[in-house]
């Protein structure tokens, strides 16, 4: 084995053909037997390169930490929030297999104008719990929109299930809908808080850190998973296939349809800036801040 070689998209039998072409003959057996030896086995690029770091890395995940214990301590409730990537509705090809009798026909080009409309699939993650939740978007993917998914869940779920919650964490990545550095997000934060009577506390994962937001590996894989392989013509089939998930571990998932349109390029109402409630903390204020409730009466 040449120890410059370091991968080969080769099959085994191609291997073998190209061996004997060479003069030196060995069946497809030999060649699988001298790759293991070699330490050669089939794999798949890895996403795990960062594709850069911050100085306060470290610094955030150990904040976030803190924060997450003293709020399970307290009995407090812990969301973790994303937008999964959105979807097409229609018959365009979807990866994965399933069991069928006959062949599965779709469209050869994914054309946004061949589309019957998009879902937009915004995840809450209850991390004491062990409970997901979706609301499906059918316009765009908005600071508007992940503030009124929030609201959606806390009130067909989370008021039920911690009915002392003075506060709410949430913790999210830096970019999107929910971006760190927005103040659109922060003025909806804080219609948000008004609007549920509860303090809420954001913690935002580091730049290139978005992988360790709870919800990426606990919830959205599992959501994946059960929607593989099936076409999504309709916004039905959507909320089906996403409330079928379920893990091993306990892990359900609840489906709502948010079905209002979400304009997008909206500014941050004149003054806000200086009327707002919102308290940076002292410590990392860029990606820590709470928005307080305005006293009722």
């Amino acid at each position: 084995m040449r120890a410059d070689v370091r991968w080969t998209n080769l099959t085994i039998r191609q291997i073998s053909h190209r061996l004997r072409e060479l003069g030196t003959p060995a069946g497809r057996r030999v060649v699988k037997h001298l790759l293991r030896k070699h330490g050669y086995v089939k794999r798949k690029a890895r996403k795990s390169k960062a594709m850069g770091s911050h100085r306060d890395r470290d610094s955030q995940f150990k904040n976030i930490a803190r924060l997450r214990q003293e709020y399970l301590d307290a009995g407090q409730p812990i969301i973790s929030v994303d937008t999964k990537k959105k979807e097409q509705l229609g018959n365009f090809y979807r990866d994965g297999r399933v069991f069928t009798r006959e062949p599965i026909q779709v469209l050869d080009h994914d054309f946004n104008s061949s589309a019957d409309g998009v879902v937009i699939p915004h995840g809450i993650y209850d991390l004491a719990r062990n409970v997901g939740h979706l609301n499906l978007g059918t316009t765009h993917d908005t600071s508007e929109f992940a503030c009124d998914s929030i609201a959606e869940w806390w009130n067909q779920h989370g008021r039920q299930r911690y009915p002392q919650a003075t506060r709410l964490l949430v913790l999210c990545d830096g970019g999107g809908s929910n971006s760190a550095s927005r103040y659109v997000f922060k003025e909806g934060l804080q219609k948000l808080a008004d609007r549920l009577g509860l303090e809420i506390r954001v913690a935002h994962y580091p730049p290139y850190c978005s992988k360790y937001n709870p919800i990426e590996h606990r919830m959205f894989p599992h959501v994946t998973r059960a929607c593989q392989g099936v076409v999504f013509h309709t916004l039905a089939i959507v909320k089906h296939l996403m409330e079928r998930t379920q893990t091993s571990k306990g892990l359900t998932v609840t489906v709502n349809i948010l079905d209002k349109a979400y304009e997008t390029g909206r500014k941050v109402a004149t003054g806000f800036k200086k009327t707002m409630k919102i308290v940076f903390d002292e410590y990392l204020p860029k990606w820590n801040y709470r928005a307080i409730p305005t006293p009722t009466g």
